[in-house]
């Protein structure tokens, strides 16, 4: 299976070792990458221990699960990456899903701290959050399955 998080690697070398805890994400773009991979993989509790501290009270277990079941994440592209100094590292991208019959694109440039030597997600800076279209039923799916969108990704 290919990695959800777009690397071109399969998810066995990509991003799982990170989501199953048996290896921890030595930069930014790593855990940026496996935090992807968790929302569309529906791993909600991957994605609240990669939060940073200061980030979990904001953001409950049952909400990030919430949102990973009602989206299908279709895509991710990471536009760049930097650090403001050693403390804070950035990363930024787009992410297409699929809410309903909705097909969203949104661009963030996320911030990142390292935290008893592990990397956390922050937050984020939403540049654009969109609604690209809504999708018919006999559309060819956005997942690029080459099936229509009734007979695929349509929830």
């Amino acid at each position: 299976m290919q990695c959800p998080c777009g690397s071109g690697n399969t998810y066995q070398v990509c991003c799982q070792s990170f989501i199953e805890a048996k290896a921890i994400p030595t930069t930014a773009e790593q855990l940026m990458r496996s935090r992807y991979s968790a929302y569309a993989l529906n791993n909600a509790d991957y994605l609240f221990q990669t939060y940073a501290k200061t980030s979990r009270a904001e953001n409950s277990l049952v909400d990030i699960q919430d949102w990973a079941e009602q989206t299908s994440w279709l895509a991710l592209v990471i536009i760049s990456t930097g650090q403001s100094d050693d403390e804070f590292h950035y990363v930024e991208f787009t992410a297409s899903y699929l809410t309903g019959n909705e097909l969203w694109q949104m661009q963030e440039n996320s911030r990142f701290v390292k935290e008893d030597g592990k990397w956390c997600y922050v937050d984020g800076d939403v540049k654009h959050h969109k609604l690209i279209k809504t999708v018919s039923r006999n559309e060819t799916c956005p997942c690029k399955s080459g099936k229509k969108f009734k007979r695929c990704c349509m929830q």
